[in-house]
């Protein structure tokens, strides 16, 4: 470790060296700066780098320490953030050049949390177009020949590539999880309204989520811990506490976990290395899980998802997509479209059809501390392919606002990362996170 250059610390490790003042956020900061300035020709993922901001805020987090202030849980370590997030210091432009320049009066409420834990925010990472299907410039660090996923893309790769310890993403089918497992690195989406979603950009009020990127599950607890609380101008907020993400993810298990597979249709989808390096993984967990098959409504949840993110889009961002129609994509062009052709009564009954689904997850949780399920179809599809990977491997645990996570534990048959997924009941990530750190250790004693 002592060799380590600060860019390759993990964000636990180096905002520990910041405080005992071995380390300063400045050599952090540049560090990451000369880390950016090597792979951004190639990697292309950011959309906007604030170089002297960067600077000027870890020199002033370094007098902090100095002068003996109290110093926040990220003092001094830099955060990327998904380009849909507003911050009233640099442009957020939404993955779209209709939003090209735009800057916002204000920070979004998880840029004004980051600020109080001392974390130093440099800059704004590359999104899909209104962080949905069509893909910008960013590729995969692994392979350039490949997509980095999507719509995370920028947060992926900038952490996978050593940009910088954490970033931040947003999920509404398998933005966070799909693009962590394509980039090789520590994906975790939180239940739905553990975070607050107030100055993002809104694409579907029902499903959008905010996740995190990391290179450990440490490092993603303790991002998701600084960033999470109650805010009531978000509607899908809850008003109690927060489950303690770091606890969990450095809490041992008291016994083994139960773990469940469910059988689901798509899993045809699966490319074969996908499929032997799952069961690979079900293999060494010694009987730790049980497979049970996933009926028809389980498959039918993931049109479900569709209607709901299609109707609202389409609605939340109505003026846009009229006023600039010729700007559009010709890849979410045919998706308005066909959003607007969905009636208020098929839109209705799909979030009833969504109620339902998480009263009956509620009950199925009695029985498993979590589902282990691929993270993704394999490894990274072609950049030149178009699109940026098959979100169906999230879809439902999405839409049920469950707590994600994906961890960096398979490598394709082209030396390319895949990842495997686990989801645990709603409200109890702390729980799942104690069941990723057993899951690991489990596998590395093998």
């Amino acid at each position: 470790m002592l060799h380590t250059p600060p860019n390759g610390l993990t964000a636990t490790d180096a905002a520990e060296r910041i405080r005992q003042g071995w380390l300063s956020s400045e050599d952090l900061v540049q560090a990451c700066l000369r880390r950016i300035d090597e792979t951004e020709p190639t990697l292309q993922a950011w959309a906007h780098l604030d170089r002297e901001g960067a600077i000027a805020r870890a020199r002033e987090l370094d007098d902090l320490r100095r002068r003996g202030r109290p110093l926040g849980p990220l003092h001094g370590v830099p955060v990327g953030l998904k380009d849909i997030i507003d911050t009233r210091d640099m442009p957020t432009q939404r993955g779209t050049p209709i939003h090209a320049g735009r800057q916002p009066e204000q920070d979004a409420r998880i840029v004004e949390r980051l600020k109080e834990a001392g974390a130093v925010i440099m800059g704004k990472t590359v999104t899909t177009e209104y962080a949905f299907v069509h893909p910008n410039g960013t590729r995969n660090p692994h392979n350039p020949e490949h997509t980095p996923g999507g719509s995370s893309s920028g947060s992926a790769a900038a952490v996978a590539a050593y940009n910088v310890p954490l970033a931040i993403g947003t999920q509404t089918n398998g933005s966070v999880i799909r693009p962590a497992s394509f980039c090789g690195v520590v994906g975790f989406k939180p239940t739905n309204g553990v975070i607050s979603r107030a100055g993002l950009l809104q694409t579907s009020v029902s499903l959008d989520q905010i996740g995190v990127f990391a290179r450990s599950t440490r490092d993603a607890a303790l991002l998701v811990d600084v960033i999470g609380g109650y805010d009531q101008t978000d509607p899908n907020s809850y008003a109690n506490a927060r489950p303690d993400c770091r606890a969990g993810a450095e809490a041992d298990a008291p016994v083994p976990p139960d773990l469940v597979w469910i059988d689901l249709p798509y899993h045809d989808r699966l490319s074969p290395d996908a499929r032997d390096g799952m069961e690979e993984v079900l293999s060494a967990l010694d009987g730790r899980v049980e497979r049970v098959t996933g009926d028809a409504q389980l498959s039918g949840l993931i049109d479900v998802q569709r209607i709901i993110h299609e109707y609202e889009i389409v609605h939340h961002l109505a003026e846009d997509f009229t006023a600039h129609w010729d700007r559009i994509s010709a890849t979410l062009q045919p998706i308005i479209t066909r959003g607007r052709q969905i009636s208020e009564a098929q839109y209705q009954d799909a979030l009833g059809v969504k109620a339902s689904a998480e009263k009956w997850f509620e009950s199925f949780f009695h029985d498993f501390d979590a589902v282990i399920a691929p993270s993704a179809a394999g490894e990274a599809p072609l950049f030149s392919a178009g699109g940026t990977g098959d979100p169906v491997f999230c879809t439902i645990w999405t839409l049920a606002g469950l707590p994600t996570l994906t961890l960096p534990l398979l490598t394709g048959s082209k030396g390319l990362p895949i990842g495997v997924q686990l989801i645990g009941s709603a409200q109890q990530d702390d729980r799942l996170l104690r069941t990723a750190r057993w899951l690991e250790h489990h596998l590395d004693a093998q």
